[in-house]
């Protein structure tokens, strides 16, 4: 296995495989409320095997070329995770995505993160464009887009329905070149 490190304060980045399903699972525990404050995740990562499946869905996907997930790990412990929720390489397109427990936020984690994604989608797969969907009242993760130097594009009106409330989604991206530009 592999890890790329996120800087100099012991975080990393690591796959995230089926076998972590109890580690998976732990870290959705002790952050389910924070991290479901915008997103389904923790609604779906219930028990050890529903969160084996959701590990093994991304497996499916990676094995497929469709979409990646990888862990963030502060020290020995899994606090996040990053992922590429779609990948097309064929369309040169990707949309990327965070999550974070609410101890691990403030620190750049998700930016370090996703950059390394984002790097590695340009440099090595030569993707064209990049995107972020995001709720509009998801103030921390439209920060990272703005970090990431994305481009707000739209805004859909009331497109995600979570929790039976109808919300604003934003996408955001960034192209190649000024991906290649920012740096």
């Amino acid at each position: 296995m592999f890890a790329v490190p996120l800087g100099d304060d012991g975080a990393e980045l690591r796959p995230l495989e089926p076998w972590q399903a109890g580690e998976f699972l732990a870290h959705m525990e002790r952050g389910r409320a924070f991290i479901g404050t915008h997103i389904a995740l923790p609604d779906a990562v219930t028990d050890l095997a529903s969160a084996r499946a959701y590990l093994q869905s991304y497996a499916d996907k990676a094995a497929q070329d469709a979409g990646r997930l990888y862990g963030v790990w502060l020290g020995a412990t899994l606090v996040g995770g990053v992922m590429f929720r779609l990948f097309d390489a064929a369309r040169g397109a990707c949309e990327v995505g965070c999550w974070l427990e609410e101890g691990a936020t403030g620190r750049g984690l998700a930016t370090r993160a996703v950059t390394v994604l984002i790097d590695w989608a340009v440099d090595v797969r030569g993707t064209h464009r990049i995107e972020w969907l995001v709720s509009a009242e998801n103030t921390p993760s439209v920060n990272v887009a703005r970090r990431l130097g994305m481009t707000r594009e739209a805004v859909l009106r009331e497109s995600y329905l979570y929790r039976g409330v109808r919300h604003d989604s934003e996408i955001w991206a960034v192209l190649a070149d000024e991906w290649r530009a920012g740096r």
